[in-house]
């Protein structure tokens, strides 16, 4: 298993609206191959900074099939314009 984390900077006065095309977004991840499971959470300290946690099968779940894929182009098109600035995205595995 793979976890994905991204810091996600989303401009403060369209939390709301990131929130809810998010959910709608969600249903694109969802269905990617090697997806396993997800999480949006939300800062307490910078309400506009979320962490996105996904869990993939492996790396390459995640880097080939679900970034090169065309649910991948409409995730960017949906969420994309919401983030400032971009963000960073690394992966990690368990230990032990």
């Amino acid at each position: 298993m793979i976890l994905e984390v991204a810091l996600l900077d989303v401009l403060p006065d369209r939390t709301d609206e990131f929130e809810m095309v998010f959910a709608e977004a969600s249903e694109i991840i969802c269905s990617a191959p090697g997806y396993l499971s997800h999480e949006l959470q939300r800062c307490i300290e910078t309400p506009e900074r979320y962490a996105l946690l996904v869990r993939w099968r492996t790396l390459e779940d995640h880097t080939e099939g679900f970034r090169g894929s065309d649910g991948s182009r409409e995730w960017k098109r949906l969420l994309h314009h919401f983030y400032d600035p971009f963000p960073t995205v690394e992966h990690f595995e368990p230990v032990g």
